[in-house]
């Protein structure tokens, strides 16, 4: 009884005895496009299930057997996945990842204007961040500079004699006097609601030529939308409602048509028509 006892043990541990011996560890290095490494990796057995993670160096060491499948898993790459063959036991392997591909999906502008500047309006709003950005851009550019700009003066090692020293400079006194009156009477920079934007473009269109919009093509319905785009991306009605300069309203407006031309082809259009 006792032979047969031992027997059966031994026919039962052999083969596991069997499989512990043929599971090895395999190794190498994992790495992208150009020979880059990639870390960190998850580097699965999806036959034991035994998961590892890739260090650093986009090393990593895992226990394997002959034909168990590996797979390689890494946020924003292709997955890559290998059969483990005999030869891959004796050498290390080398795995390349390959990136994926991001696409960007197509917007379509399906809104036609109506010609009515409180309706139309409504459709070209921006998102209340790109709002908010603009505004505070803004404020800033005409913010006073709180840093002292560098000293851009020769030496007094090499420069002469200052026969002003010690002399009152009456006529660099009056500027910054004048300075200080004409920043004081500068009415403050405000956001202008619905009906100070209908004055302004309003304005706009009584007091500055825009004839050389026509000459693309484009009819009142046409100008009107042009005239909401650049007031929304040179806030135009917050800058100049209040100070109302034709040749600077002027510039501002050709400048916003350089962008909206691009943006709606209309080079092609001035071409046919001329």
């Amino acid at each position: 009884m006792e032979r047969y006892v031992k027997q059966s043990l031994c026919t039962v541990l052999m083969p596991v005895g069997s499989l512990i011996l043929a599971q090895q560890k395999i190794s190498g290095k994992i790495v992208k496009s150009g020979g880059a490494e990639v870390n960190p990796v998850l580097i699965v057995n999806l036959t034991n299930n035994e998961r590892v993670q890739s260090d650093d160096t986009g090393r990593f060491q895992i226990e394997v057997l002959e034909n168990d499948e590996i797979r390689f898993v890494k946020e924003g790459y292709y997955r890559f996945s290998k059969k483990i063959s005999k030869e891959d036991l004796d050498t290390p392997l080398t795995i390349s990842l390959q990136r994926m591909e991001i696409e960007i999906p197509e917007v379509k502008i399906q809104y036609k204007p109506t010609g009515n500047l409180a309706k139309d309006s409504q459709h070209l709003n921006e998102s209340s961040k790109v709002q908010n950005l603009k505004s505070e851009m803004s404020d800033y550019m005409y913010t006073p500079l709180n840093e002292p700009l560098p000293n851009n003066t020769i030496s007094k090692t090499f420069t002469g004699h200052d026969f002003k020293a010690g002399q009152v400079d009456l006529l660099g006194v009056f500027k910054a006097f004048s300075g200080l009156i004409n920043k004081a009477t500068q009415p403050k920079i405000t956001k202008a609601n619905y009906f100070e934007t209908q004055d302004f473009l309003a304005r706009v269109k009584r007091d500055i030529n825009l004839d050389f919009l026509k000459r693309y093509g484009m009819d009142d319905e046409q100008i009107d939308k042009f005239l909401l785009y650049a007031n929304k991306t040179r806030l135009l009605a917050k800058k100049y409602r209040k100070n109302f300069k034709d040749d600077v309203v002027e510039f501002e407006i050709k400048v916003a048509f350089g962008e909206y031309k691009k943006l709606n082809n209309l080079e092609g259009t001035l071409n046919n028509k001329d």
